[in-house]
């Protein structure tokens, strides 16, 4: 028996550093084939815009074709759900960082566990949702907006999306209520803003920045620590007297779990240097996205905090979507 132990031990020791010294060979040769990237809101939003920017560089860098596929749904959990069970080595995900720090305080059925089935390969850029009015609403400041009956309706751009968490974020800071009217994606729920169907949302700010420049919407409050890059007259709402509120949002490049971290390791550092090039910072910027590049390391510690202040978000309203 205890020959039987020994041999048991030195072969798995064996395996574990062939296995060891597989990793850095699979990410030489990484990619072999074409890789998917999985978007996982509609076409138009930040995330679906930065995959298609950076895609022709991708190819050129990997050899490889790189295909943008779009999977909205469920908050992201659809797209998340296939990264999350890929076993091709090719597959990534792109979506808001919401799918690791808020989908699972929201979600409490889902088939998979997206923080332990999902890694953070990096941040793409960070993101803002703007807080906007129909003009002929008469709200012209976030105090303005605070005196509002709970009889009034806001647009998100679906239940558990960005837009729709930091309203209630904001909802829970001013201690007030409104009724939330969700539609499938946040160019949806800024038109009926602007029709006037609903006074108000909190949509991505890259969505209605045309829209606030051309008048048919009014800016009221940044949901972010820090000024619009393009709107720089709008204020935070931590300027509008609630120091301390910070809703920053990450478009995020995930990988399943189980992707070799020197393949991970690979594909941030040929996306950190297409998102440097200084005509797509301007470009990004242009779309009021700043451009983050962070390491894996860096996302998963900041996923890690966001996910703690989104789970009290969670619990102080009672929100559940299953």
């Amino acid at each position: 028996m205890t020959e039987v132990r020994g041999f048991f031990t030195r072969f798995m020791a064996v395996l574990f550093t062939l296995t060891l010294a597989a990793a850095p060979v699979f990410a030489q040769t990484w990619p072999n084939k074409p890789v998917r990237m999985v978007v996982a809101f509609p076409p138009g939003t930040p995330g679906d815009v930065i995959a298609r920017l950076i895609q022709p560089a991708l190819q050129s860098a990997w050899g490889q074709a790189v295909v943008v596929e779009n999977k909205p749904g469920a908050g992201g959990n659809l797209a998340a759900g296939e990264v999350a069970q890929a076993k091709d080595g090719h597959t990534l995900l792109v979506g808001p960082d919401t799918v690791l720090t808020i989908n699972p305080h929201l979600y409490k059925k889902l088939s998979f566990d997206p923080r332990s089935s999902l890694q953070p390969v990096t941040y793409f850029a960070s993101f803002n949702q703007m807080l906007v009015c129909n003009p002929g609403a008469g709200i012209a400041s976030l105090e303005a907006f605070s005196r509002l009956p709970s009889t009034k309706l806001y647009a998100s751009g679906g239940a558990g999306t960005p837009s729709h968490m930091t309203m209630e974020l904001l909802l829970s800071t001013l201690g007030t209520r409104l009724t939330h009217v969700p539609y499938k994606g946040p160019g949806p729920a800024a038109q009926d803003v602007i029709a006037g169907h609903v006074d108000c949302g909190f949509i991505v700010s890259s969505v209605v920045l045309p829209y606030v420049q051309s008048g048919r919407l009014r800016a009221i409050a940044v949901s972010g620590k820090e000024r619009s890059v393009v709107l720089t007259g709008v204020p935070t709402v931590a300027e509008s007297g609630h120091p301390g509120f910070d809703a920053t949002f990450f478009e995020t490049l995930m990988a399943p779990a189980g992707l070799p971290a020197a393949v991970v390791d690979k594909i941030q550092h040929d996306v950190r240097l297409v998102l440097l090039a200084p005509s797509m910072k301007a470009r990004l910027a242009d779309m009021d996205l700043r451009v983050e590049a962070s390491t894996p390391q860096q996302a998963r510690q900041r996923s890690h905090e966001d996910s703690a202040k989104w789970e009290g978000v969670a619990q102080r309203t009672g929100l559940r979507l299953d």
